[in-house]
C-alpha cells in the first residue's frame, strides 16, 4: 500500500508539472497540441478558450481568429465552443518529408486586445503507407564467373511513414543460390544487397527468379514486394570506375531550366559490350527525380525544373555506372543550392483600426503587422519603416510582429485622413522591398470654438425701413466637423431708449442674418451698437472671445421732415430805412440732418416786388431799396423755406411789414396790422389784445425813461459845476447826462431801429445792432457836440463827436461819420 501511495504521489507531481508547463506556455503566448494525421475535417485539436482562460461569450465580442502560416488553412476556431479543430485532412508525409518531428504553426489573433498567441500542433504519424519499390520488376545480370560471396546492390524500398511505421526490414525468397544482406548507411537507412551464396552455372540455369519483400513496423505491418530476375552471363572481369567517389557542385537557385550542372564520368577497362558504361540514378526520391535529369550515355546532370532555395537548399544523388557485363560502380553527387534574393518581404495586416479619435493619447495601437521574408541570411533580414512625416511610429512586438502606434496627438483640423505606408526592405543587393497602406480616418472632437470672419461689422440702413428688412449677415466658421462645426448665432442682451435690444433687431440662428424688427427713425435713434455671439453644436457647446463680434448699425437720414418756421412776428420798419436795412429774420428748423437739414430761403410773394429781399441762407429780410413815400404802409411777404433733400420739402412763412414815419405811427400801424391779422379767427383776436397791451406798457416805460433821463442829466450838470476842470476825462459830463436806456433798447430791438435822435433832445438813444454796444449816451453842451461813453468788447471808451460833424435829418436820425470806427453794422 505504501508503494501504491508513492506511485500515486509521483503521478500527482508529474501531472502538476505538466499543468505548470502548459500554464507557463500559455502565459508566454504559446500553446502546443498534437493530432494524428489523416483526421477528418472538424476533428478536435485543443480547447483554446480553456487554456487561455477566456469566457465563451467573450469570443465573439473580442474578435478572435486563426491565421495559418502558408497558403493552406489547416486549422480553424469554433466560435461556439472555443475549440481548435482541423480545417482540412492533413497528410504528414506530404507536409514533412524526411522530418522526424512534423509540427504546424498558426497564430491566434485577439483583435479586441491586440494580442497574438502562437499555437504549435504536432502531427503524429499513423501507418497509412506501405513500403514500395520504385520498380517492382528488377533485372540483374551476373556472370557465371562471379565468386560466391559477391554482393549486388538492390533498390531500396521507400516508406513515407516515420518512426516504427517506417521501413523496418527486408526478406528474400526464391532460390538457394542467393541470400540477402542488409547494410546500414551513414544516415541510418537500410540498404539491401543481393549476396551470391553459391556459384552460378549458366548451363545449369540461365535465369533465377527471386522475390524481395520490404516490411514496416506498424500494427498491423504493411509489406511491399519486388520481383528480381537474375540473368547468368558470360564472364566480365572489369567493373566501371568513377573518376571521383563524391561530386559536389554549388548552383544558384535562379539557374535556368535545362542548364548542365556537372558531368560524372566512369571508365571500364573491358571492351565491347562489357566496356560500354550506362549511368543511372539510384536511391533518389520522387521529388528529386522531378528536379534533376541524368543522361544515361554522357553522365550529364541537368536541371529539369526551376530550383527554389526555400524548398530545398541541398540535394544528394547516387549515380551508378554499369557496364554491359553487369558490373557497376557508384558515386555520390551533392548539389548545394545557394540563395538568391528573389523574395520580397511580405507584409500582412493581422489587425488594424479604420478610424481613431483625434484626442487619442500618444502610444495608441492602430495596427498589428506581420513581416516575413522567405530568403535566408542577409537576404531574409527585414527592416521596416513608415513613409513620410506622419504622427505614427513602429514598435517591435515579438519575432516578426510590429505595432503601429500614435507618436503624438492628432489634429483632425490639420489632417482628417492618413494613408500610412509601411515599407519593408530586405538586406539583399539590390534590396527588395514591399509596402502596405493603412487607411485611417481621424474622428472629430469638439476642440475649436467658432471664429468670425471679421473683427467687427458695420452696416447702414435708411430710416423708415420696412419691418423685417435684412441689415447684414455675420458669418463665423468652426474648424471642427459635422455637428461640432454647426454654428448658431444669438444676440447679447442690451437696451435702446429703455426698450430691449431684441425689439429692434433679431439674428437668424442658423444663417447669421440680422433683421430690423421695426421701422427706425433717424431723429430718434441714429445708431445701434450690439454684440452677436456664435456657438457651435458640440456637447458642451464652445464659445470664446473671438466668438463675439460687435455690430454697428448706422441709421441713414432720409428727407422725411419738412422745415418748420419758428420766427418772426409782424415786423416794423422806418420809412427812412436805407437799402439793405434789416427788417426781420425768418428762423426755421428741420428735424433731419446733413444735406436734408440745409435750408434756403426765397421770397415767393410780396405786396411790393423789389422793395424787400431775403437772404438765401440767413433768412434775413432786408430792404432792397429805400422806401418811397408812395409805398404802402403795410406789406405782406411770403417766404418759402426749402431743404436740400431729394425730393426737397418746403414750408412758407407770411410776414407782415409796416412802414411808418414816427413811433406813434409805428404803434398805430402795428395795432391796425394786429387787428387785421386777428380778423380771420378768434384766436388771433386774443393775440392782438396781448400785443396792444404790451405796446402800451412799453410806451409807458419809455415816457418814464425819458423823465428819468432828464433828472439824471440835471443832476450830472450840477455835479459838473462843483468839480474842478482837470478832474478827469469825464469831469465835464454831468451825472444827469448819463442815462440807462435798457428798456428803450429792448423796445427798439424788436423793431430793428438803428439810432433815433431829435435835434434839441439832451439824450441819445442806441440799440444792440452794433458789434460795439453803446450803453450810455450823453450830449456835451459845453463842447458843442455829443459825448458818447461806450462799453465795448475791448474796454470802456470815450467818443466825442463835434456838433458840426453830426448830421440831423428830418429831426429824427443821427448820422456819425465813419472815420470814428466805433459804431459798425453786424
Amino acid at each position: 500500500m505504501c508503494a501504491a501511495g508513492r506511485r500515486w504521489g509521483r503521478r500527482q507531481r508529474a501531472l502538476l508539472w505538466v499543468m505548470l508547463l502548459a500554464a507557463w506556455e500559455a502565459a508566454w503566448g504559446q500553446l502546443r497540441y498534437s493530432v494524428p494525421e489523416e483526421m477528418p475535417k472538424g476533428s478536435f485539436v485543443g480547447d483554446v478558450a480553456k487554456d487561455l482562460r477566456l469566457q465563451l461569450p467573450e469570443l465573439s465580442h473580442r474578435g478572435m481568429r486563426i491565421l495559418n502560416k502558408g497558403r493552406t488553412q489547416y486549422f480553424a476556431l469554433d466560435g461556439k465552443t472555443g475549440h481548435l479543430v482541423t480545417a482540412e485532412r492533413i497528410d504528414r508525409e506530404q507536409l514533412c518529408r524526411l522530418v522526424e518531428k512534423c509540427a504546424l504553426r498558426c497564430e491566434l489573433i485577439v483583435e479586441g486586445e491586440m494580442q497574438v498567441y502562437r499555437i504549435e500542433v504536432e502531427i503524429t504519424d499513423i501507418n497509412d503507407n506501405t513500403p514500395s519499390f520504385k520498380e517492382i520488376e528488377l533485372e540483374e545480370r551476373i556472370s557465371e564467373m562471379t565468386a560466391p560471396g559477391s554482393r549486388f546492390p538492390l533498390p531500396d524500398a521507400h516508406d513515407p511513414d516515420s518512426g516504427r511505421n517506417s521501413l523496418q526490414s527486408y526478406e528474400l525468397s526464391g532460390d538457394e543460390h542467393f541470400s540477402l544482406a542488409v547494410q546500414t548507411g551513414p544516415g541510418g537507412d537500410q540498404r539491401p544487397e543481393l549476396v551470391l551464396a553459391k556459384a552460378l552455372d549458366r548451363e545449369e540455369a540461365a535465369f533465377h527468379e527471386l522475390v524481395l519483400r520490404a516490411m514496416d513496423g506498424g500494427d498491423p505491418a504493411r509489406t511491399g514486394t519486388a520481383r528480381i530476375r537474375v540473368t547468368v552471363l558470360d564472364a566480365n572481369d572489369n567493373a566501371p570506375v568513377f573518376s571521383q567517389a563524391e561530386y559536389t557542385v554549388r548552383v544558384p537557385e535562379d539557374v535556368s531550366v535545362g542548364s548542365t550542372l556537372l558531368i560524372v564520368t566512369a571508365t571500364d577497362a573491358d571492351e565491347g559490350v562489357n566496356g560500354h558504361v550506362e549511368y543511372s540514378l539510384k536511391k533518389v526520391s520522387d521529388r528529386t527525380s522531378n528536379i534533376f535529369h541524368l543522361d544515361s550515355e554522357s553522365g550529364e546532370i541537368s536541371v529539369f525544373r526551376i530550383l527554389d532555395y526555400e524548398e530545398g537548399d541541398s540535394y544528394e544523388l547516387e549515380v551508378q555506372a554499369r557496364d554491359g557485363g553487369g558490373l557497376f560502380d557508384a558515386a555520390k553527387v551533392t548539389i548545394i543550392v545557394t540563395d538568391v534574393n528573389d523574395n520580397a518581404p511580405e507584409i500582412s495586416m493581422r489587425s488594424a483600426l479604420s478610424e481613431i479619435s483625434e484626442d487619442a493619447p500618444s502610444g495608441t495601437v492602430v495596427a498589428l503587422l506581420h513581416v516575413e521574408d522567405h530568403d535566408s541570411g542577409p537576404n531574409g533580414e527585414v527592416r521596416c519603416s513608415l513613409d513620410g512625416d506622419v504622427p505614427f511610429r513602429l514598435e517591435k512586438s515579438f519575432d516578426d510582429y510590429y505595432r503601429v502606434v500614435t507618436a503624438r496627438e492628432l489634429d483632425r483640423e490639420q489632417v482628417s485622413e492618413y494613408n500610412v505606408t509601411v515599407r519593408a526592405a530586405d538586406g539583399g543587393s539590390p534590396a527588395l522591398q514591399s509596402s502596405a497602406v493603412l487607411a485611417l480616418r481621424v474622428l472629430d472632437v469638439n476642440d475649436n470654438a467658432p471664429v468670425f470672419a471679421e473683427e467687427r461689422y458695420s452696416a447702414r440702413l435708411a430710416e423708415n425701413n420696412a419691418a423685417g428688412a435684412l441689415v447684414l449677415t455675420v458669418r463665423a466658421t468652426d474648424a471642427d466637423w459635422g455637428q461640432n462645426a454647426r454654428v448658431r448665432y444669438r444676440l447679447s442682451e442690451g437696451r435702446v431708449r429703455g426698450a430691449p435690444l431684441s425689439s429692434y433687431v433679431s439674428v437668424q440662428a442658423e444663417t447669421g442674418a440680422l433683421y430690423a424688427l421695426r421701422s427706425l427713425d433717424y431723429e430718434q435713434v441714429r445708431e445701434l451698437r450690439l454684440w452677436v455671439r456664435a456657438e457651435d453644436g458640440g456637447a458642451p457647446a464652445l464659445s470664446s472671445n473671438v466668438s463675439n463680434v460687435s455690430v454697428l448699425l448706422l441709421v441713414v437720414d432720409e428727407n422725411d421732415n419738412a422745415p418748420q418756421v419758428l420766427y418772426p412776428p409782424p415786423a416794423l420798419a422806418p420809412r427812412w430805412s436805407e437799402a439793405g436795412a434789416l427788417v426781420a429774420k425768418v428762423v426755421a428748423v428741420d428735424a433731419d440732418a446733413g444735406q436734408n437739414a440745409w435750408l434756403s430761403y426765397e421770397l415767393a410773394k410780396a405786396t411790393e416786388p423789389g422793395l424787400f429781399r431775403v437772404g438765401l441762407h440767413s433768412g434775413e429780410v432786408r430792404t432792397a431799396r429805400s422806401p418811397l413815400a408812395r409805398d404802402a404802409a403795410r406789406h405782406s411777404l411770403v417766404v418759402v423755406v426749402k431743404d436740400h433733400g431729394r425730393p426737397a420739402l418746403s414750408a412758407t412763412a407770411t410776414l407782415q411789414v409796416v412802414l411808418a414815419e414816427s413811433v406813434a405811427e409805428l404803434l398805430a400801424e402795428l395795432g391796425s396790422a394786429a387787428d387785421e391779422a386777428a380778423a380771420p379767427g378768434e384766436p388771433a383776436v386774443s393775440l392782438t389784445r396781448w400785443l396792444v397791451l404790451a405796446v402800451a406798457a412799453v410806451s409807458c416805460l419809455f415816457v418814464a425813461f425819458l423823465l428819468l433821463l432828464l433828472a439824471l442829466r440835471l443832476r450830472r450838470w450840477r455835479r459838473q459845476q462843483l468839480l474842478p476842470p482837470d478832474s478827469g476825462a469825464l469831469r465835464g459830463v454831468p451825472v444827469s447826462h448819463f442815462v440807462g436806456i435798457d428798456g428803450v433798447r429792448a423796445f427798439l430791438q424788436s423793431y430793428s431801429h438803428d439810432v433815433s435822435l431829435t435835434a434839441d433832445s439832451p439824450h441819445l438813444l442806441a440799440v444792440n445792432n452794433f458789434k460795439s454796444e453803446i450803453n450810455v449816451l450823453a450830449q456835451d453842451s459845453h463842447r458843442g457836440g455829443a459825448l458818447l461813453l461806450c462799453s465795448c468788447k475791448d474796454g470802456v471808451k470815450e467818443l466825442h463827436v463835434p456838433r458840426q460833424e453830426i448830421q440831423i435829418k428830418d429831426h429824427m436820425r443821427l448820422f456819425i461819420p465813419s472815420n470814428y470806427g466805433l459804431i459798425s453794422r453786424n
